[in-house]
C-alpha cells in the first residue's frame, strides 16, 4: 500500500481535492474531521479548556480564539490531539490494507511531525492572497483573525521543497479538477 499525505495550508482547497479523490474511488481520511470529532469526545480537552464548554461540548470558535492567540494553549491542545490523530491514521491504514493507494488529508503534517507515517507527500498550494480572501468570505473571519490562522502554520513555500508533488490551486474548480486528474494519470502505482 502506498500512503500519501495530502497537505496544504488553511483554505488551500484540500477538502475539495479530497472529494475529487473520493469521487475517483480512492480511500481518503480527513484528519480535520477526525480532530473535530475528537474535540467532543476527549475528556482531556474538556479538562484542559473548561471555559470553552457549551452544552457539554467544546465550542470550536472559543477554543480557536484561545489557541490561535496563545502559543502555550495551542501546544497543549496539540499534545492531546496529535497522538490520537496518529492512532486514527494507523487504524485507517489497517482498515484499508487491501488498497494499492490511500490518501490522508492532513493540514498540519509538518507541524505535527507526522511525515514518518507516509511514503509520499502531495501539497495543495494556493497563493496567500487567495487563501486570505477565502477565509474572510468562507469563514467570516476578520482580516486579523484570517492572518492569525494563516501565520500559525509553516509557510507553504517552505513546505513545497519537502513535498513529492504539488498541485497549484489558484484558478477555478474546473482547473483544480483537471490538475487532480492530471496528477492521477501521471501517478499510477505499480
Amino acid at each position: 500500500m502506498l500512503k500519501i499525505a495530502l497537505t496544504g495550508n488553511i483554505a488551500s482547497g484540500k477538502s475539495t481535492v479530497q472529494k475529487i479523490l473520493e469521487e475517483n474511488g480512492y480511500k481518503v481520511l480527513d484528519t480535520d474531521k477526525t480532530a473535530h470529532e475528537l474535540l467532543d469526545c476527549l475528556d482531556a480537552i474538556k479538562e484542559e479548556f473548561p471555559y470553552c464548554i457549551e452544552n457539554d461540548k467544546i465550542s470550536r470558535p472559543k477554543l480557536g480564539e484561545i489557541v490561535f492567540s496563545d502559543k502555550n494553549a495551542k501546544e497543549k491542545l496539540e499534545s492531546i490531539l496529535h497522538p490520537e490523530i496518529r492512532k486514527k491514521i494507523s487504524d485507517f491504514f489497517t482498515e484499508n490494507a487491501a488498497e494499492k493507494v490511500v490518501f490522508v488529508g492532513i493540514p498540519l503534517l509538518f507541524e505535527a511531525n507526522m511525515t514518518d507515517l507516509f511514503d509520499k507527500i502531495l501539497l495543495i498550494y494556493t497563493d496567500d492572497v487567495i487563501r486570505e480572501k477565502r477565509l474572510i468570505l468562507r469563514n467570516k473571519y476578520s482580516l486579523h483573525h484570517a492572518r492569525l490562522r494563516m501565520n500559525s502554520q509553516i509557510p507553504q513555500d517552505k513546505k513545497k521543497s519537502l513535498c513529492d508533488y504539488v498541485i497549484y490551486n489558484n484558478g477555478t474548480l474546473q482547473e483544480l479538477e483537471s490538475a487532480v486528474h492530471d496528477f492521477l494519470i501521471k501517478f499510477k502505482p505499480e
